[in-house]
C-alpha cells in the first residue's frame, strides 16, 4: 500500500511530507491547500502499474497544465527552480518499501524531458488496482465520451476518461464473495435497484423499469458508480480508492451510507484517500469508526509564519487541528446563539 507522499516545490507545495495510513486517509483544509493535488499524485503513481505509462506522462495528463508543459507543475518562481513528487509504497511479498520520484525544472517542456527515479521498473511490475472518483459525476456522460477523448484534443484531465473506462469493465460472472455481497446489498438498498449498461449507457433498474442516469439525482449516480466498481471488482482487496469530495451534490442523509460503505471497503483491504469540506461526513466517520479501524485525518493548512502549506495528522477526529470545517460550524453556532439571545433580550 501507499505509505508516504513527498512534495518539493511541486504545484502549491514548498515542502510537504505525509505519512499515510494503510486504511482510510481523510484530507481536510481550506481551499487552495492542495488536497486534490495529493490525491491526484497518489492516483497517478498507482495507475501506471496497470496502464504502463511513464509516471511523468500520467502526472501530466492527470494534472493537465497549460499546453501540457509539465514544467508548469513546479511551484511558481521568478528564477530557475527544480521540484519533485515522490510516492512510497510497501510491497506485500517480499515485504519491502519502494519509491518512485518525478523530478523536473520549471523549464521542462515535455514528460520525456522529466526524470523518473527510484524503482520505476519494480514499481510498474507490481500491479496495483486504483480508482480516482472526481467531483464531477461522469457516468451520465459515458456514451461516446471515450472515443471523443481518444480522438480529439479536449480539455479534460485523464481522470475522467479513466473512471468511465473502469466503470465499463464487464461485471464478473457467478456469485460475489461474502464481503462484496454485503457492501453491494447496502448500496442496492440505498438506490432501490441495480445498475446495468447498454451500449455504454448506464441505467438504474428497479421496480419502475430502466431509468437512465441522466434522469437520476447525482447522489444516486455516485452510489451507482460505487456499486459498479465493487461489482466488477475494480475495488477489491489491495486496491486504492481516491475520492475527491464524496459529499458533492449528495443529500446529507446519504452520507451515513457512504461512510458505512467506505469503512466496509477498508475492512476488506482497500486503501482509501478522501478530500472533504463536509462536517457531516467527518462526524459520520467519528461515530462509525471501530477501535480496530485504521483511519488518519490529515489537516492541510498555511503556516502563519512561512505562509507555506503544512500538514498535521492524527488518528483522532477530536484532535484534528487546524480544522476549518469545525471552526466554520462553531462560528455558525455562536452567531445563531447571539441572534437568539438578542431576540430573547427584546
Amino acid at each position: 500500500m501507499i505509505t508516504k507522499v513527498r512534495f518539493e516545490k511541486f504545484t502549491a507545495f514548498e515542502s510537504l511530507e505525509i505519512d499515510c495510513s494503510p486504511g482510510i486517509n481523510i484530507f481536510v483544509g481550506a481551499n487552495g491547500t492542495g488536497k486534490t493535488h495529493v490525491l491526484k499524485a497518489i492516483y497517478s503513481a498507482c495507475e501506471i502499474t496497470k496502464s504502463k505509462k511513464s509516471f511523468a506522462e500520467k502526472i501530466n495528463k492527470v494534472f493537465l497544465p497549460s499546453k501540457e508543459q509539465i514544467g508548469r507543475l513546479v511551484k511558481r518562481s521568478s528564477v530557475s527552480t527544480n521540484g519533485f513528487v515522490e510516492i512510497t509504497r510497501k510491497l506485500s511479498a517480499p515485504k519491502k518499501r519502494i519509491k518512485i520520484r518525478l523530478s523536473m525544472s520549471n523549464h521542462t517542456k515535455t514528460p520525456e524531458n522529466a526524470r523518473v527515479s527510484g524503482s520505476p521498473k519494480r514499481w510498474s511490475n507490481n500491479k496495483l488496482e486504483s480508482v480516482y472518483i472526481p467531483v464531477k459525476e461522469m457516468l451520465s456522460n459515458a456514451p461516446g465520451f471515450r472515443s471523443l477523448y481518444s480522438n480529439r484534443q479536449i480539455a479534460f484531465e485523464e481522470i475522467y476518461d479513466d473512471i468511465v473506462g473502469k466503470a465499463l469493465f464487464p461485471l464478473l460472472r457467478g456469485p460475489a464473495g461474502q464481503d462484496r455481497s454485503r457492501v453491494i446489498k447496502i448500496l442496492q438498498n440505498a438506490m432501490d435497484g441495480k445498475i446495468i449498461t447498454d451500449n455504454e449507457e448506464f441505467f438504474l433498474r428497479n421496480k419502475q423499469g430502466k431509468l437512465e442516469f441522466t434522469l437520476l439525482a447525482e447522489g444516486l449516480r455516485k452510489l451507482g458508480l460505487l456499486w459498479v466498481l465493487i461489482q466488477n471488482e475494480t475495488l477489491l482487496k489491495g486496491s486504492v480508492l481516491c475520492w475527491d469530495e464524496p459529499e458533492a451534490n449528495l443529500n446529507p442523509g446519504l452520507l451515513k451510507t457512504i461512510v458505512e460503505i467506505l469503512l466496509e471497503l477498508h475492512r476488506m483491504g482497500v486503501q482509501i484517500f478522501l478530500a472533504t469540506h463536509n462536517y457531516v461526513l467527518l462526524k459520520e466517520f467519528d461515530l462509525q469508526i471501530k477501535a480496530t479501524d485504521k483511519v488518519s485525518f490529515h489537516a492541510l493548512y498555511r503556516d502563519s509564519e512561512t505562509k507555506e502549506i503544512a500538514v498535521k495528522s492524527t488518528p483522532d477526529y477530536l484532535q484534528i487541528h487546524p480544522n476549518a470545517i469545525s471552526d466554520t460550524f462553531a462560528d455558525l453556532y455562536d452567531r445563531d446563539m447571539e441572534r437568539a439571545m438578542g431576540r430573547s433580550g427584546k
